[in-house]
């Protein structure tokens, strides 16, 4: 019986539903149609190794075990060092750009570092690349006094080629997320109309109110 009902709300008010949706489908599908397949913006990935200068800090013992746990945590030190303001700050004066328009994330495994770096344009992001490795190879010691004055020596180990940054999922599923939103409000609308409908249809809708009925006119 709920589905006939549903059916029968359907079949009668079913224009109403497409209003909704034509109206997020006239917005949004020229923009769907016309959107550039990248962000405007370009991508880089640096991978690097450092290890704290041996004659800074004279070692009296230890050995190349030793050694490794070292460079692991000074690339550990490095990561939450490229995190912070302070260190974007010093790359985007180093590179003559405007430090709110480019990204920058890090991260590392295994004794690695990873440098995650985005920008609008690829000349500017060429320069942030340049700035990020020369203020790793020459500022580090200002910031960790273990070091002994000294910079860590930072070994470059990889560097991919700048490439366009796709857009962001919230971009891609919008235009989605807008029709379907449509679709939602129309049936809003086919049930409010159902609601407000003050007109009888059906012997089940009389029934429903609690009235008998005792017969009924054919259509034909």
């Amino acid at each position: 019986m709920e589905l006939r009902i549903v059916w029968r709300v359907f079949r009668r008010w079913w224009w109403l539903a497409l209003i909704p949706v034509v109206i997020a489908s006239v917005v949004t599908v020229p923009s769907l149609l016309n959107r550039p397949t990248t962000s405007g913006g370009f991508a880089r990935s640096i991978t690097y190794s450092a290890a704290q200068s041996l004659e800074a800090i004279p070692r009296t013992e230890g050995d190349y075990q030793d050694i490794w746990l070292s460079s692991e945590l000074t690339v550990n030190a490095f990561t939450d060092w490229i995190r912070g303001s302070r260190f974007k700050e010093e790359v985007a004066a180093a590179a003559g750009v405007d430090g709110a328009l480019f990204g920058i994330a890090a991260d590392n495994a295994r004794s690695v570092g990873r440098i995650d770096l985005s920008y609008p344009t690829a000349e500017g992001l060429e320069a942030i690349s340049a700035a990020v490795i020369d203020v790793l190879s020459t500022r580090s010691a200002d910031y960790f006094a273990q070091l002994g004055g000294e910079p860590a020596a930072v070994t470059l180990l990889g560097e991919t080629p700048i490439t366009p940054a796709p857009p962001p999922l919230t971009d891609r599923f919008a235009p989605l997320v807008r029709i379907a939103l449509g679709a939602a409000a129309g049936v809003l609308l086919m049930a409010l109309a159902y609601f407000l409908d003050p007109f009888v249809h059906s012997r089940e809708e009389i029934n429903a109110a609690g009235i008998r009925v005792i017969g009924a006119i054919p259509r034909r």
